[in-house]
């Protein structure tokens, strides 16, 4: 928890909040997305979802489009910017990473290494 806390804070708009950048995550990660969707996969209210897709959008980091088979509906997009924004802050965290794994000697890599898939399988349940 710790070391997801300290990650948190290399990235490069200061400006986003957590959830906010963890939105344009799930955008980049899983594609365009109505806002009820976003809701369900971020574990939030739809209504909070709402405010959040509507302060993103202020920010110029995603597009509400219109629905393809739903016109009550908007289906939520990163732009350009957004993508730029969360390659560079995924370049700052890794820069970060990589300087505090510089510490690490050959029996603390080989433990990490080991640790690598276990960790991998958790984030994705």
């Amino acid at each position: 928890m710790r070391l997801s806390r300290r990650l948190k804070h290399q990235r490069v708009d200061e400006s986003l909040s957590p959830t906010e950048m963890s939105v344009l995550g799930t955008l980049a990660r899983c594609g365009s997305a109505t806002p009820g969707e976003l809701a369900r996969r971020e574990h939030v209210q739809p209504p909070s979802m709402t405010r959040i897709v509507a302060l993103l959008e202020a920010k110029g980091l995603v597009r509400l489009e219109p629905h393809p088979d739903d016109r009550r509906q908007k289906v939520v997009s990163q732009t350009e910017r957004a993508e730029a924004m969360l390659e560079e802050s995924r370049r700052k965290r890794n820069a970060w990473l990589a300087s505090l794994a510089e510490g690490l000697d050959e029996e603390e890599w080989a433990k990490l290494r080991a640790a690598a898939p276990v960790l991998e399988k958790l984030a994705h349940l």
